[in-house]
């Protein structure tokens, strides 16, 4: 088998190269910024809620968009859309405001001030059309307007995901880690001409190209970072992030797709080059029916409506149920060294702060590569971005080498450092296989006892409180358990539940049980059982800065709060 270069397929000219003079690496130090966007109207800053949008955008007439929904051309003077918009607070003058229904509001309860902020019209459902009509705006009626949203978007900005390398990585975990590699792989990798040539792609600084990254921590264009409000986009302010990359100059964009994101059609109009599927265990279930309904939700970006080539784990039950189902061609991995696998992992060395292992390719290549995070599974997640640049048409071995020299991932087993004889992180793990992954991982690299600190959301999968108090207690020698985000729930509620799951371990399988309705109270309490050699994990809550309880969200940051406990205990 060799290496896979995306066929453009319906998208249009050719794709994007990645070819142009180096230039510095970037950092990955996730810094958030405010909810906001800055533009210019008459030589005077404009700051307006969400995302960025592209500063340049050419009309679209609103009939043209009322024959690509194939609806009535609305009555009154011709209209001219130059943006899209689902929140009534985000409207710019030249939108069309999409008025969506909801489960408690109908987005058409908010159309007048959509109309007062320049909306030029308004696409909803008919339920909404007549309080729409009513603010005078032209009103494009279609029965399901948020599953119109997507194409809509790519039309009003041009299509600009056909300009972008698109990698999307789906899975229950490692879809963060993943992304980031791919990214930070993609500042130092280089691409094969036609001529066979080598050059490298290059990075912001010196006027060079740029890199994009979306997900669940933040949002990069290039150096710029945006905070974000979920794992993937809505429809609109993606398209518009894909346009505002495209107008920068950014080439490739690596980025996780929810099941969320898959179900309510936050991605269409999206088309993958490389679609990424890690793994699949039971997550959101106050979303999804069962495994079978989370697996299909899934399933759906392996389809030729979303992606052109998949890369998928065949170390993974499901995923090697989805190599079998999947619409579009698959390359396989195995970081376990699956014989079936295209790509597999052999002479894996992991260690306390990173592993090293040989990528074995679909010819018999030999790859170094170094992940530049400890445990298996992030082996796991390292050759997944290193098979999706490969099956990019980008060098494996230049991938891997710019993949290992990714400084870290913003709570992901992201390390704490004040000076103390123990290891201590902090990482996202808030399921139950991601806890027990990466207890097993840190006992693998602790000489001394392993502490951990976890609580369970509230207002969320409620099925696996119990199962994760249990693997807090049997995996690790002592579990603090405390809250996390309890939201509307009662916190000593959600930790008679989890204590429920760690007293079902025998006595003689279970670490010390400690419960800290606290959360920093916790921490401080796992730091003081804390000795040489001995590792301390927080858990849950990873790069997250705050914390929601009773609807408040509070300034709370796992990695703060370690360090300051850590301080304390030594004076």
């Amino acid at each position: 088998m060799t290496t896979i270069t995306p066929d453009p397929g319906n998208q249009g000219g050719a794709r994007p190269s990645l070819r142009s003079h180096a230039g510095a690496p970037g950092t990955l130090t996730a810094v958030p910024h405010a909810d906001q966007s800055q533009t210019t109207q008459k030589g005077h800053p404009v700051t307006f809620p969400g995302p960025p949008r592209p500063t340049q955008v050419s009309a679209t007439p609103l009939a043209e968009l009322a024959g690509q929904l194939g609806a009535a051309t609305p009555e009154g003077g011709p209209a001219e859309i130059t943006g899209i918009t689902h929140d009534s607070r985000a409207v710019r003058p030249g939108d069309l405001y999409a008025a969506l229904p909801g489960a408690r509001l109908h987005g058409a309860d908010f159309v007048t001030q959509a109309a007062g902020l320049g909306a030029a019209a308004v696409l909803t459902d008919p339920t909404g059309a007549e309080r729409a009509a009513a603010t005078g705006l032209p009103v494009l009626v279609v029965d399901d307007p948020r599953g119109q949203m997507g194409e809509l978007a790519a039309t009003i900005y041009g299509h600009p995901g056909r300009d972008l390398l698109q990698i999307g990585i789906t899975g229950t975990s490692g879809k963060t880690t993943t992304a980031y590699l791919v990214e930070g792989g993609l500042k130092t990798l280089r691409s094969t001409d036609e001529g066979g040539r080598r050059e490298a792609l290059s990075v912001e600084g010196g006027g060079g190209r740029r890199v994009g990254l979306i997900g669940t921590v933040e949002m990069r264009i290039g150096d710029e970072r945006i905070k974000s409000e979920r794992t993937t986009p809505e429809a609109t302010d993606l398209q518009a992030l894909f346009a505002v990359m495209r107008e920068r100059g950014v080439e490739a964009v690596a980025m996780e797709v929810s099941s969320h994101a898959l179900v309510l059609g936050r991605v269409d109009g999206c088309v993958f080059d490389i679609a990424v599927f890690t793994n699949l265990s039971p997550e959101h279930m106050e979303f999804h029916s069962d495994m079978e309904d989370y697996f299909g939700a899934k399933a759906q970006l392996f389809t030729p409506k979303r992606s052109r080539l998949g890369v998928v784990n065949l170390d993974d039950e499901y995923g090697r149920r989805l190599a079998k189902e999947a619409a579009v061609p698959v390359v396989t991995y195995s970081a376990e060294g699956h014989p079936d696998a295209d790509w597999r992992a052999e002479d894996v060395e992991v260690g306390q702060l990173d592993s090293t292992f040989t990528v074995i390719g679909p010819e018999g290549e030999r790859i170094g590569a170094k992940s530049p995070l400890p445990g298996p599974f992030n082996v796991a997640n390292t050759l997944a971005a290193i098979v999706a640049l490969a099956a990019a048409g980008l060098d494996p071995q230049t991938a891997a080498d710019g993949i290992a020299a990714v400084p870290g991932v913003p709570g992901r087993l992201e390390r704490v450092d004040a000076g103390q004889p123990y290891l201590a992180v902090v990482d996202y793990a808030h399921k139950t296989d991601a806890v027990e992954s990466v207890l097993r991982a840190l006992r693998h690299v602790t000489e001394g006892k392993l502490h951990i600190v976890l609580g369970c959301g509230g207002d969320r999968d409620r099925t696996k409180r119990e199962p994760m108090g249990a693997a807090a207690a049997r995996l690790a020698d002592t579990a603090v358990l405390t809250s996390d985000n309890p939201r509307s729930e009662d916190p000593l509620a959600i930790l008679a539940t989890m204590l429920q799951g760690a007293a079902s371990v025998p006595v003689h399988e279970r670490g010390e049980v400690q419960v800290f309705e606290d959360r920093a109270a916790a921490i401080a309490a796992a730091v003081a059982r804390a000795q040489p050699g001995d590792t301390v994990l927080v858990a849950g809550k990873g790069h997250e800065q705050g914390q929601d309880i009773a609807g408040v969200v509070r300034p709370f940051d796992d990695r703060q709060v370690l360090r300051e406990a850590i301080q304390k205990t030594q004076g």
